[in-house]
């Protein structure tokens, strides 16, 4: 009988440890697997278990494909499986392409005889998924607000950062879900970063990997309005609750998709942006919607510099200015007084109400 051993955290079990299990007891007539207990867990991954030891023993026995289950103990880094390893003195050692720890692996089954099998990885019969992309599944949000950016964008592109400048931003509902969003796609609300976060995913990683800036996964999940610092990663200034916006704020679908990664590099001024940003930030301090207005239309008159086209008037409204990345998607209208705003939305069909929002 040829006895296989594989070890590993297997903290939940999901489908690609399974077809690991598979072909590594296709070699063999006996299948071990071995996992780490609570103590060797929390000591090298700093995390507890998924589970508690007696459930995932009794998980893993139930598997077809699992012959022997045992618990590893020890405290040698890589090697928590040793002591049953030594007792059982199998026939092949059995890890992936990515084992860390080979030589003393080797050194180990060299003890007992035994092989060191590395297994080419092969296609995956299902998405590949990992222990802490299933428990950052888990911990995701089930809602998620968007966003609206005053001033300051494309501050917060690394490459287009200013020193000592910022970003004035505010996270809005309606919120979304995976399955319910009550607003157009690709529409410069921060869609993107929103839909990472639900997803579980580090929405600041993503955006950056796609050459563009971080401030609408950042105000996502910090909520309120916030002026965060421009640099190369997001960094708050400070946060405001969303009294001075409440009533106060709509958005106007222009009939066009946005492309923010396509417009990243375009020619504008970052020196108007940046005193754009001072003004927004000096309205949010002193909660003055109208020093606010000015900072929203300095930025806007940048957009109009860059190429957009002019964006409608509507009555009551102070500023405006063109969200995201502009030359589509939707436009933010402010208004000092509910009423006014709700009167807006009323007559006007593509004109939505939207709340700043904070947790």
């Amino acid at each position: 009988m040829k006895r296989i051993f594989i070890s590993g955290c297997y903290d939940i079990i999901h489908a690609g440890h399974i077809q690991f299990f598979e072909e590594a007891r296709a070699l063999g007539d006996h299948l071990t697997v071995c996992f780490a207990s609570d103590e060797v867990l929390w000591e090298h991954k700093q995390r507890r278990s998924s589970l508690p030891e007696d459930h995932k023993c009794a998980l893993l026995n139930e598997l077809m494909v699992v012959d022997d289950v045992v618990v590893g103990t020890n405290s040698d880094s890589g090697l928590d499986f040793k002591d049953h390893f030594l007792r059982l003195k199998p026939d092949m050692l059995v890890v992936t392409e990515d084992d860390q720890y080979g030589d003393i692996k080797r050194e180990l089954c060299a003890q007992v005889g035994a092989t060191y099998k590395v297994l080419k990885k092969t296609p995956p019969r299902f998405a590949p998924i990992s222990t802490s992309g299933i428990v950052k599944w888990v911990k995701a949000p089930t809602h998620s607000p968007l966003r609206v950016d005053f001033a300051g964008g494309w501050l917060d592109v690394p490459r287009h950062a200013i020193a000592g400048k910022y970003i004035v931003n505010c996270a809005i509902s309606p919120m979304v879900s995976l399955r319910d969003w009550d607003y157009e796609k690709q529409s410069g609300l921060g869609g993107s970063g929103a839909w990472a976060l639900l997803n579980g995913k580090d929405g600041v990683e993503a955006e950056l990997d796609l050459g563009v800036g971080w401030q609408d996964p950042a105000v996502i999940k910090e909520t309120g309005i916030c002026v965060w610092r421009s640099g190369q990663q997001p960094v708050l200034d400070f946060k405001r609750n969303v009294d001075m916006l409440a009533g106060k704020m709509a958005i106007l679908w222009t009939g066009k998709d946005h492309d923010t990664p396509g417009l990243a590099d375009n020619e504008r001024d970052y020196q108007i942006i940046a005193d754009s940003a001072d003004l927004a930030r000096e309205g949010i301090l002193k909660e003055d919607l109208n020093i606010l207005a000015d900072g929203i239309k300095l930025y806007h008159k940048n957009q109009l510099a860059e190429g957009m086209e002019p964006l409608d008037e509507i009555e009551g409204a102070i500023a405006h200015k063109y969200c995201g990345g502009g030359f589509g998607g939707y436009a933010l209208y402010l208004f000092t007084e509910t009423k006014v705003r709700d009167k807006a939305v009323d007559t006007m069909e593509l004109l939505k109400a939207v709340e700043p929002y904070i947790k």
